[in-house]
């Protein structure tokens, strides 16, 4: 292929026979044109011997040159000459597919997917050989020699390729393509993700030592966003996205999200024209923001538009109870003073009793200086505790008096102080931590001294319950596990009466990492223990089993963010009460940069309008070839003798000739064949399934891939036999012959006309049912929920239809078991939820006319020409396909016979009825 920027010849080697003209024009030049045909008049040798008209010797130049052009035509035309030439395999050698499948590469995928498919395609008609090179490595793969294999064997494996939720490595790819010899020139197709990385340079120069190379990438507003890991601050959670491309206006939606995919709040985010980040707050109630699993930008589906959040994300709720009298009147001398500045930073703070604390929903609660409990409070904190609350407690004047239970140690009657019984010389000062205290790793300041303190008796158990210690070795901080839940106690006050620890950096941080600790951070989980991975992140950004090939994840992978097919993005830890983490992909990755475009420039993935000029070219040579009969005719000025055309007969013919080739070329594809009256015929007399059709090529083609796939598989499974499938457009075609339609939706379709309008309105008046479908993963069919492309697509495309009420598709539904016995309907994506008209038993017998889901059932039965299948299927693979195909047989099935399977309930008691 000699490509010319938007302007390519796709067969550049018969643009060879252009040299040939100057020898066709002197062909022409030289060779007289045919003799005059003069009638024999016998009668009339006397009336002049000179004919009045001399035959020319010489072709006219002008009449040489339209036949030049004629030529000239016909060779540009066989060189097929396309505009926005799309994906096209030149030449005969091996073909390098290189395919960027990290997680840049999972916001469009179907675009390179469909892409692939049409290069191994035609690699597989022409009988070349093809390397498949994935940049991002597979998980638990070893790095292996790069072979070439035949393109269908890659084809049937192309299913097995998914973007992978970590970076690309293209500079090993390179290293491995150094030792790679095809043994002929090949030719590199690189489909990169669009953004710059490292080893971009020497893959690309790699790939030219072989041959030649043809890169496509994404348009700047097309490239994928990185979500940042959301800051607290008080109330507010500050959420940050970041983009590679400027030079552009953009408007984000970004959405929290709980644990079961609800969405808890949303907020808008605009980028400037010239700003590579932009963010906003969420102000949100302590109960809600708790409530929040994960952020993500809907509509990109991809691991860097996800962040998961774990209890480090969560604002925790401290209860603060004090027996002291003080706390109005000298607030500097409160044990609560102290408390609740050194929490605020990052805990909610509750002031209150003991009893209307507990009614909360509290994560610590602190006594300062509370002595003997009521049985009351002690038997509601004791139960409280054994559910998993951590009871904190700061000893004083009154605990050293009257100790009371619930302590995690015994302690001695009285204390020691500085100066008194069992003094101190100096004030003491702490020792270093034990490496199985949470409080391990904190540094001590020098001047942090303890002046009174009150002691515990010793036991065979205080040294596994001392947290800290002072330099002498007398415990500070104990703790006790009871159950789900700790009682801490720190054994001096709150405030500064025993010692200036409230005062310092290091009571602050001894307290967050009691906070910690109420998450289920227990003790020793935070030193160099490895994590078990819980669930990960596919490349989609959806959060699933962790995949063959995780292992446990390293603290220290986890400070340092080494994101990889070791340790994929997602959860690590126990979930059983223990300490579990929310490992994200935005700490490996950096900036974000666009591709620097090679010299041949960046070809666009789905690049629309393409156009084969071939037709075009060969079609103005004949058009010209008919123009140059009809000046041959006229320079030779036929008579007409019996059995031939005169001058006025062939002028005549040569006319029609060209009014047949005009009309030809004016009228539109396939403009005989589908007239009014045939689509009507046709669509009467045979069942067929129809698309609607959206107007995007794209989109159009895999809907009528999917529904003949389904249409094959209806053939060989049920007694269903429709014809193939078709498309509609409502307003224009009749829809009344259909049972069922499906619509695929996409952001670039157009507002419905008010007769596409009224056609759709009378359709599902009329009993028709209409199977909608979003295309996108796991999304939130609430349309009142989050505001995806698709769904803000859905609600302007269906405003003015009025749809009928929508509820989730109940368990013992008719269309659970029409066919097929099964609860899910997934499609080539799975997860997503099922919608379906609320209707009446006596409305269209019971039969829904909206069904609406996400899962692109079209893009998992979609077949090519040889029936296999398009599209990979995430993440079940085949038994999902299968899966897939079952969902579609129920909806067909339900569509044609409505209601049938839920009467058969009533069989009994007709057949009681009829005496039988």
């Amino acid at each position: 292929m000699l490509s010319l920027g938007a302007f390519a010849f796709l067969q550049a080697w018969l643009l060879l026979a252009l040299l040939l003209l100057p020898l066709l024009w002197w062909l022409l030049r030289v060779t007289p044109p045919a003799p005059k045909r003069v009638v024999f008049p016998p009668l009339r040798l006397l009336l002049g011997l000179q004919p009045r008209e001399e035959t020319p010797a010489r072709t006219p130049p002008w009449l040489i040159l339209l036949r030049i052009v004629a030529a000239a035509l016909i060779v540009l035309g066989l060189a097929r000459p396309v505009l926005n030439p799309g994906a096209e395999l030149t030449g005969a050698g091996p073909v390098l597919l290189v395919v960027d499948n990290g997680w840049a590469a999972a916001r469009d995928w179907q675009a390179r997917e469909e892409l692939l498919t049409a290069l191994l395609q035609q690699a597989e008609r022409s009988g070349r050989r093809v390397a498949l090179l994935p940049t991002a490595p597979d998980p638990g793969a070893q790095p292996a020699a790069i072979a070439l294999t035949g393109a269908g064997e890659v084809l049937q494996r192309l299913q097995e390729l998914q973007p992978r939720p970590w970076e690309t490595e293209r500079g090993a790819l390179a290293a491995a393509l150094e030792d790679f010899a095809p043994g002929a020139a090949s030719e590199a197709v690189w489909l990169s993700d669009g953004l710059a990385g490292d080893g971009d340079g020497a893959l690309l120069a790699a790939l030219r030592r072989l041959g030649s190379v043809r890169v496509y990438g994404e348009e700047p507003s097309s490239l994928p966003h990185l979500l940042q890991p959301p800051q607290g601050d008080g109330l507010d959670l500050e959420l940050t996205v970041e983009r590679a491309a400027t030079g552009f206006e953009e408007k984000l939606t970004l959405q929290a999200l709980d644990g079961d995919g609800r969405v808890v709040a949303q907020r808008e985010v605009s980028f400037p024209p010239e700003a590579r980040a932009a963010g906003g707050a969420l102000r949100l109630p302590i109960e809600l923001r708790n409530r929040i699993a994960r952020i993500a930008i809907p509509g990109e589906a991809s691991a860097g538009a996800v962040q998961l959040l774990d209890d480090r994300n969560r604002r925790r709720v401290v209860g603060l109870v004090s027996a002291s009298p003080l706390e109005d009147a000298q607030p500097l001398l409160s044990d609560l003073f102290y408390l609740q500045r050194a929490l605020e930073p990052f805990a909610e703070i509750s002031r209150g009793e003991i009893g209307e604390l507990l009614r909360r929903e509290l994560s610590i609660l602190a006594l300062a200086d509370v002595g003997g409990l009521a049985p009351s409070e002690a038997e509601a904190l004791e139960s409280w505790v054994r559910q998993g609350g951590l009871l904190l407690r700061f000893a004083g004047p009154r605990m050293a008096e009257s100790a009371g239970d619930l302590l995690p140690v015994t302690l001695r009657s009285g204390g020691r102080t500085l100066g008194g019984a069992l003094t101190w010389d100096e004030p003491a000062r702490l020792a270093p931590f034990p490496e199985d205290s949470p409080f391990s790793g904190l540094p001590i300041p020098r001047d942090v001294t303890i002046e009174r303190q009150v002691l515990a008796e010793p036991s065979l158990e205080l040294g596994e319950r001392t947290w800290a210690r002072l330099s002498d070795g007398t415990p500070l901080v104990t703790a006790e596990a009871r159950e789900q839940g700790w009682v801490v106690l720190i054994h001096t006050t709150a405030n500064t009466d025993w010692s200036n620890l409230s005062l310092s950096g290091l009571f602050v941080s001894m307290l967050q990492r009691l906070v910690d600790v109420s998450q289920g951070i227990h003790q020793g989980d935070s030193g160099d223990a490895p994590l078990p991975p819980l669930a990960t992140l596919d490349g989609f950004g959806q959060l699933g089993s962790p995949a063959a090939g995780t292992a446990a994840l390293d603290p220290a992978s986890l400070r340092d963010g080494a994101v990889g097919p070791r340790n994929p993005p997602g959860y690590y830890g126990a979930d059983n009460g223990g300490r579990r983490v929310a490992f994200n992909l935005t700490e490996a990755v950096g900036e974000l940069q666009p591709l620097t475009p090679p010299p041949g420039g960046l070809r666009p993935y789905g690049a629309r309008g393409e156009l084969d000029l071939s037709g075009w070219l060969l079609g103005g040579a004949v058009l010209l070839g008919l123009i140059d009969l009809l000046i041959s005719l006229w320079l030779r000025g036929l008579a007409a003798p019996p059995g031939r055309l005169g001058r006025a007969q062939a002028t005549a013919a040569a006319g029609a000739a060209l009014l047949l080739l005009a009309m030809t070329l004016a009228a539109p594809p396939g403009a005989a064949q589908s007239t009014d009256d045939r689509f009507a015929l046709e669509s009467a007399l045979e069942t067929r399934l129809a698309y609607i059709e959206t107007g995007v090529p794209a989109v159009d083609e895999v809907s009528r891939a999917g529904l003949e796939g389904l249409t094959r598989l209806l053939h060989r499974r049920t007694a269903a036999e429709p014809v193939s499938p078709v498309g509609v457009a409502p307003g224009e075609d009749e829809l009344a012959f259909f049972p069922l339609l499906y619509w695929p939706i996409a952001p670039e379709q157009r507002d419905l006309d008010s007769a596409a309008v009224e056609a759709l309105k009378d359709f599902i008046r009329g009993g028709g049912t209409i199977l909608i479908d979003l295309r996108e993963p796991g999304a939130n069919l609430n349309l009142y929920g989050q505001p995806s492309r698709n769904t803000q697509a859905l609600r302007r495309l269906t405003a003015e239809l009025d749809l009928p009420p929508l509820k989730p598709l109940p368990v013992e539904h008719v269309l659970t078991k029409a066919f097929y016995l099964m609860q899910d309907f997934p499609g080539r994506y799975a997860g997503g939820d099922l919608w379906i008209e609320d209707t009446e038993e006596t409305r269209n017998d019971g039969v829904a006319s909206v069904i609406i889901g996400s899962n692109d059932w079209a893009g998992a039965w979609a077949i090519n020409d040889v029936g296999q299948p398009r599209f990979a299927v995430l993440p079940g693979g085949e038994r999902q396909r299968e899966m897939a195909y079952r969902a579609g047989v129920n909806v067909v099935m339900y569509a044609l016979t409505g209601n049938y399977k839920s009467d058969q309930v009533h069989i009994p008691f007709i057949l009681e009825r009829l005496g039988q």
